[in-house]
């Protein structure tokens, strides 16, 4: 009778350890302070609600804690939304600073959302020579180069990037590419928007959701790209080294839609639509945690070079161009 009511001490006694443990793990697990650059995209106002308002468990410990407005200063259907979107994310408690050196003092991790890619090079460097990892929103840059550039300074200075579109993270998408939907893939075509601004090359502008969905499902070894242009409609096709092809129509007349088909061994079935960003945000969560970039820089190379062929195919009157073209490799 002695010995079990010693046991039953000693169980008593680990249970209440062990809840201890675990509680005060929980409230010493450090917050995960996010400062974004630009407020001239919807994105920003959005991902700042959505994690500091912890929208789903995986927003517990981070928080968008400050913000610089700018942005892009050139391209008014952009910087004319920088007032709204600078009160809307007030209003979740982020505070708002002069400049860049002064966000990076005030944060652990950094969201770089400026709408134009163009500024993307720039305002990068400032990030990783802070050493702060950093998620860079889509277009990555206006150019192959300066995204090059970009992922050449991370690695020396060892600091995490990685860029994205939300699309990538369709869930029909995902499993896709993880040969779940269909079996192996043995094609894709992909759709979305692709609106034009005169200060990007095309795709880089919007067309490139319906481009990384392409590659998230393929994956890297497209070699060459032709494109077929008209003022509503782009057609790219792509030729990957395997012997698949992969086809993105770009739409700018009737309703804007995201979406595709995927060809398998197992059957041809419709990519599902789009359901917001909850499931990038996780993502990108995950890796300010981690520090491991879920999208390799080759990757992304790849899809900048997809892009800056099909804008050369498109001067040339749709002839085949290499990939090494833009690479050089």
């Amino acid at each position: 009778m002695k010995t079990k009511s010693i046991l039953q001490l000693s169980i008593a006694v680990f249970c209440m350890f062990f809840l201890f443990s675990n509680n005060t793990t929980a409230q010493t697990k450090k917050e995960i302070k996010v400062g974004i650059i630009g407020l001239d995209t919807s994105h920003s106002p959005a991902f700042a609600k959505a994690l500091n308002t912890n929208k789903l468990p995986e927003f517990e410990n981070i928080k968008v804690v400050a913000a610089y407005p700018h942005g892009s200063k050139t391209i008014e259907k952009s910087y004319s939304r920088i007032p709204k979107f600078t009160e809307d994310v007030e209003k979740v408690g982020v505070k708002i600073v002069n400049s860049i050196d002064e966000l990076l003092k005030q944060v652990d991790v950094v969201m770089l959302e400026t709408n134009d890619g163009r500024l993307h090079l720039e305002q990068a460097i400032l990030v990783i020579n802070a050493g702060k990892p950093l998620f860079i929103d889509k277009p990555i840059t206006n150019s192959y180069k300066e995204a090059a550039k970009i992922f050449q300074l991370a690695q020396k200075k060892n600091v995490p990037v990685f860029s994205s579109s939300s699309l990538r993270y369709v869930k029909d998408v995902q499993s896709a590419a993880k040969n779940e939907l269909v079996g192996k893939v043995t094609g894709v075509d992909t759709y979305s928007p692709a609106t034009l601004e005169p200060t990007h090359t095309d795709l880089y502008w919007y067309g490139i959701h319906g481009v990384e969905m392409l590659f998230t499902v393929l994956g890297t070894g497209c070699e060459k790209v032709s494109r077929f242009y008209t003022d509503g409609t782009d057609i790219v096709v792509g030729e990957w080294n395997d012997g698949r092809v992969g086809v993105f129509r770009g739409t700018r007349t009737g309703k804007s839609v995201y979406g595709g088909t995927v060809f398998g061994e197992k059957g041809v079935s419709t990519l599902g639509k789009y359901e917001g960003y909850d499931a990038l945000l996780v993502e990108i969560v995950k890796f300010f945690e981690t520090g491991i970039a879920p999208v390799k820089p080759e990757e992304t190379l790849e899809i900048c070079a997809f892009i800056e062929a099909a804008q050369k195919s498109k001067e040339q009157n749709g002839k085949v161009i290499s990939l090494k073209e833009i690479s050089g490799q």
